[in-house]
């Protein structure tokens, strides 16, 4: 989480989100934002900003046999900071 008493943008940002190396994944992200709009100013002050941003992926395992797109998603468990991840397959070796 990111809090600021008074932020300002000299440009409007430009972010982008990569996940680099091979295999098939399923990924998600959502942000909670106090006091700043989706779409920022340049230029314009915004006081007490609040901003919560998630990030989640997980590798689609694709071993002998898997038919990943068609399998319901394996079941998920809290880590220890209370986010929720996906459990490892049960029928894959650590």
């Amino acid at each position: 989480m990111v809090r600021a008493d008074r932020l300002r943008f000299a440009a409007e940002p430009r972010t982008a989100v990569r996940f680099p190396g091979g295999g098939r994944r399923h990924s998600m992200s959502h942000s909670d934002r106090t006091h700043l709009p989706d779409e920022v100013e340049p230029g314009a002050d915004y006081q007490d900003v609040t901003v919560a941003y998630r990030l989640a992926t997980r590798l689609l395992w694709e071993g002998p046999g898997s038919r990943t797109q068609r399998r319901r998603p394996p079941p998920r468990s809290p880590d220890r900071r209370g986010v929720t991840v996906p459990a490892p397959p049960r029928d894959q070796a650590t």
